[in-house]
């Protein structure tokens, strides 16, 4: 045979072994999830050497087919997807933090090598502003210069009032999720247009040394705003500590009392006109506001940009107690800080605010069948059990949200203190 139709007949016996394994993991033959046969069984399969079988095995891995790993063969993905794809995906930067997002995007990669995720949370944080947030991530997707972005409910809400929803990609609502997530997302002749993620109450973080120390028993679901001003004086210690504080900007803090009064601004334009509020309980949650902030007894003049400082206010005692998620609980994770949660103090009935965080695909993604790979991967049962594993934040999966699990973090004493307060949740449009 001469050298030329022996490299014929080598490609024809290397595309054929390519075009069985594809052909078989299309077809079932090779589940996903499953392992190939050996290299060297199928090197005797088609007449080839082992070098050979790698270099085809190399080239399924390098089209999204398969995955090795290592001492053990190669796995099936079980996706039809191989096609070379960037996705742009835009999040927030306390990503990182609360989903351990780096992570989990290495591991989509290597579960599917053939698309590269590039993550943009560097955004400047005027963005961050009422309306900016949408505008940016309208633009954007416009554009076609993101795919995938990950969306909090209360800017959720924003595209729907700027008429954006045409820019979103509905979806099947997981069956799996606490239903109260899906119907946050649900909109619009009930389609649903996000994947919810996470989720966290606002609770109140507070220091039990401290409390040790003032000889205060600690905070339970009956207190209201009077007892816990009555224990923010007795907590302070003149330049030591503060007995409550809380990061004022944020658009889940400062909006609590007003949610609590049940009572919704008129909107401009409605019938109701100039409505007075004098006397209202909107009015009582507005003034209770204001003179909690102003108390210079136990409440500090500190501007925190973020709420990372607020954080670190905390974890170095220099305040008592904070208002606080699930989420920035991850700042404390790996703290000997000894703390807990309660339920947030009410004014007349006990109501808290609910943060949530979706994954939403543009509708008019040029790569969209990547783009809902991933989506659907970082809502998937996988993942989440990763974000319950790594994180402190609560995963949207009801079962998985609640399953007991062992680590090292310093989980406060009362996690799963979420589950008995979920009639309390509360969105920013009551």
């Amino acid at each position: 045979m001469s050298e030329t139709a022996g490299r014929k007949t080598f490609r024809i016996c290397l595309q054929a072994m390519i075009d069985h394994i594809q052909n078989g993991i299309e077809d079932g033959t090779y589940a996903k999830d499953s392992y190939l046969p050996s290299e060297s069984a199928f090197a005797k399969q088609f007449q080839l050497s082992n070098n050979t079988v790698r270099k085809g095995l190399e080239q399924l891995v390098n089209e999204g087919w398969i995955v090795k790993v290592d001492k053990v063969g190669s796995r099936v993905t079980g996706t039809t997807y191989h096609k070379q794809t960037t996705l742009s995906v835009i999040g927030y930067p306390m990503n990182k933090r609360d989903l351990d997002f780096t992570h989990l995007i290495e591991s989509f990669q290597t579960l599917y090598p053939s698309i590269r995720v590039a993550w943009n949370d560097q955004i400047a944080p005027d963005t961050f502003m009422p309306g900016k947030y949408v505008d940016h991530i309208s633009e954007s997707m416009e554009k076609g210069t993101v795919d995938v972005f990950l969306l909090q409910h209360v800017h959720f809400r924003e595209f729907l009032e700027r008429g954006h929803t045409s820019l979103l990609e509905p979806i099947s609502p997981n069956k799996d999720v606490y239903s109260f997530l899906n119907d946050a997302f649900t909109i619009e002749c009930r389609r649903t247009y996000a994947q919810p993620i996470i989720f966290s109450p606002v609770m109140l973080g507070y220091n039990r040394d401290h409390f040790r120390q003032a000889n205060i028993a600690e905070p339970d679901s009956g207190w209201t705003w009077d007892d816990l001003i009555r224990a923010a004086i007795q907590l302070t210690i003149s330049n030591e500590r503060n007995g409550f504080y809380f990061y004022q900007t944020g658009e889940n803090r400062w909006p609590l009392l007003t949610v609590q009064s049940g009572m919704p601004f008129a909107a401009k334009g409605t019938d109701e006109g100039e409505r007075d509020y004098r006397g209202t309980r909107l009015m009582d949650g507005i003034r209770l506001y204001g003179e909690i902030i102003r108390n210079g007894s136990f409440f500090p003049h500190y501007m925190s940009e973020t709420p990372h400082d607020t954080s670190r206010l905390f974890l170095e005692g220099k305040i008592s107690m904070t208002l606080i998620t699930y989420t920035s609980l991850n700042d404390l994770k790996h703290s000997d800080i000894d703390y807990d949660i309660s339920a947030i103090p009410f004014m007349y009935t006990p109501i808290t605010l609910i943060t949530m965080m979706g994954m939403i695909v543009n509708k008019n993604s040029r790569n969209k069948e990547a783009a809902q790979l991933f989506a659907d991967y970082i809502a998937s049962r996988e993942t989440q059990e990763t974000i319950r594993r790594r994180t402190l934040s609560l995963p949207a999966m009801k079962q998985v949200a609640e399953m007991p699990i062992k680590d090292h973090f310093n989980r406060p004493l009362h996690y799963s203190l979420f589950r008995k307060i979920i009639p309390s949740y509360r969105t920013h449009s009551l």
